[in-house]
């Protein structure tokens, strides 16, 4: 996949009207997300995605306090000029979804199980309690 075709699959999805609209939410979100990942889940995500994902990812220190899903939610919100928790959701959505079928059903999953809770239906899956 090319980063040409990842940002025209998150514009589709969050039917952003330009590009560059959907551009810049996929580079917040997966620099938002680079940071909650580690290890190897991080190293084979990283291989899966274009180099331009990649390096956002690949770019980001660690969290100290990995947020939850809504947490993450809130975060991306304050650093997209005028969200909302709703908007703020709808851009994860479009982004990780996209990201998580680029992925594959594997990784995304071991990913999720990675993550706090909350992550699942921001990635388009099912997450059930154990």
């Amino acid at each position: 996949m090319r980063w040409s075709e990842l940002v025209e699959e998150v514009r589709e999805r969050g039917e952003y009207p330009t590009t560059k609209e959907a551009e810049r939410i996929t580079k917040i979100v997966l620099s938002t997300l680079g940071g909650h990942l580690i290890g190897p889940a991080k190293a084979d995500l990283v291989k899966r995605l274009p180099a331009e994902a990649a390096t956002v990812i690949g770019e980001q220190v660690p969290v100290i306090k990995p947020l939850t899903g809504a947490e993450f939610v809130d975060s991306v919100a304050a650093r997209i000029g005028g969200a909302t928790p709703a908007t703020a959701r709808w851009d994860v959505s479009s982004v990780l979804s996209a990201v998580g079928d680029a992925a594959g059903d594997e990784l995304t999953e071991r990913i999720i199980r990675l993550l706090p809770p909350g992550y699942a239906l921001l990635f388009g899956r099912v997450q059930l309690a154990a």
